[in-house]
């Protein structure tokens, strides 16, 4: 008999056929005559319930049948006899595929702490914290291929390996296969990257964002989506050492275009989730709540469904760097010295604080900044005529602050060049970014969104190291 998936059962209308199953076990409970299992497949946040008659099945078989095993049933959909489910299944016969130590396995029915998990990464997708994460990943990666697709933009695989650093970081992850003992040294002593694979010195990529505007500038507009590396030595809730990228390049987009683009992306992708993940959002709203039960009320999260729709339903607001740093130094956490981080002049680089007050409590709506000062931002961002600010822009999301951040790029050579001389980046190794704005530049602009930046806004979990499969930190790369 061909396995059925339990989502497709928990929405059968048929009653009385016959079905086969396979997934892991949940719970088992024991009654007179009777035996319950709860089984689940990772097709869904739900369970079904298999309603054993223990004349029927052998009771020495049905002993190793225990939480994390997993079986094969074979059996009757029935309408369910308790409440919490439309639907059971009546079994006939139950084949054990693997066996589970009750005594060893580590996931047991009770509640297990994000840090346990954490260490029992290879397990912790069977939760159903990480199963619903998981499924709400896989929905918001088609999503964002489809959206670009259906506008007409094409996906670019840029290089992880690279030997530029697009953002003038300086920390990134370096690849190599000379000795590490012994290297070969130049005469000065240093360490002779000629003799090294590809003949230069390389490192692990942190963004797409360069090789993607070259695309731009001959298919108008694309889009990658693709793992970065930072060598940040952060070990906070909010930083990964590994992590995904969409980054969006278009040609003839000015920055309004831009702003435009990226509102129209995320309120896409919020209804998506919204539209196609109700059971798990559902799911992790109810974990959130009772996470935060003991916070007192100012500090509560907003409920994840209304945080969702509070996205969807608002236009975002669109204000200059100059008007956030007005309004920072004239609100009351500033006066009052309530934020950790004191506005004082025009010029300070903002926050999560910052940016939560003018979200949360100023505008109660997603907010867009734009226009800020040069000297806190990349090269490549376009000059504004004042000589003091460059076309950025970041969208600011309710308890995560910046989500998006772009710009419009400088298209004109001379002011390119000018602005990476003063920044200290090596024209030579950036020939071929600068040789893009002698052959037909043109106005582009593009932005960047941290994938599992995004995830911790959609899911509500508060450690970015929960919303991807296998997190890569300081001092740590297992499984």
């Amino acid at each position: 008999m061909k396995r059925i998936k339990i989502i497709e059962l928990l929405n059968q209308q048929n009653l009385g056929i016959e079905v086969n199953i396979k997934g892991w076990v949940k719970t088992k409970r024991l009654s007179k005559n009777v035996a319950f299992i709860a089984m689940n497949d990772g097709s869904t946040i739900n369970n079904i319930q298999i309603v054993i008659d223990l004349n029927k099945i052998n009771e020495k078989e049905l002993n190793k049948v225990n939480t994390g095993a997993s079986i094969s049933v074979n059996g009757t959909l029935i309408e369910s006899q308790g409440s919490g489910q439309k639907t059971e299944i009546n079994a006939n016969s139950i084949e054990i595929l693997g066996e589970a130590d009750p005594d060893k396995y580590p996931l047991q029915p009770k509640k297990h702490s994000l840090e346990f998990l954490r260490e029992k990464a290879h397990l912790r997708f069977r939760t159903n914290t990480f199963g619903a994460i998981t499924r709400v990943r896989h929905a918001m990666i088609f999503a964002i291929h489809k959206y670009f697709n259906d506008k007409g933009f094409y996906n670019i695989h840029t290089p992880i390996i690279t030997g530029s650093d697009a953002e003038g970081a300086g920390e990134m992850f370096r690849v190599s296969i000379l000795d590490p003992k012994n290297p070969p040294l130049t005469e000065d002593g240093k360490v002779d990257f000629k003799k090294d694979f590809f003949g230069k010195e390389t490192n692990l990529t942190v963004s797409g964002q360069l090789e993607a505007e070259l695309a731009a500038l001959a298919l108008s507009e694309v889009y990658t989506f693709g793992p970065t590396f930072r060598a940040e030595n952060s070990n906070t809730s909010r930083h990964l050492a590994e992590f995904w990228m969409i980054e969006p390049e278009m040609a003839f987009y000015d920055i309004n275009d831009d702003m435009d683009l990226a509102e129209e992306m995320l309120k896409y992708l919020v209804k998506y989730v919204l539209d196609n993940c109700a059971d798990d959002l559902a799911f992790l709203s109810k974990r959130l709540t009772n996470e935060e039960k003991n916070k007192k009320q100012e500090e509560r999260s907003m409920e994840l469904i209304e945080k969702l729709k509070f996205v969807l339903e608002n236009d975002f607001v669109r204000i200059t760097y100059t008007e956030a740093i007005d309004i920072l130094k004239n609100s009351k956490p500033n006066k009052k010295k309530k934020f950790q981080y004191l506005i004082k002049d025009w010029g300070a680089d903002l926050q999560s604080e910052h940016e939560r007050y003018l979200v949360e409590k100023h505008f109660k709506k997603p907010v867009i900044i734009t226009d800020y000062p040069k000297i806190i931002k990349a090269f490549y961002m376009k000059q504004n005529d004042d000589e003091k600010t460059v076309r950025a822009m970041d969208v600011l999301f309710p308890q995560i602050g910046e989500i998006i951040g772009g710009s419009q790029r400088e298209e004109i050579y001379d002011k390119l060049l000018s602005r990476m001389i003063e920044m200290d980046i090596p024209k030579e190794e950036m020939w071929w970014y600068l040789e893009t704005r002698k052959f037909g530049s043109v106005v582009h602009s593009g932005f960047g969104l941290g994938f599992e930046r995004l995830m911790l806004f959609i899911t509500g979990m508060s450690n970015i190291r929960d919303v991807i499969p296998f997190p890569r930190t300081p001092q740590y790369a297992e499984f």
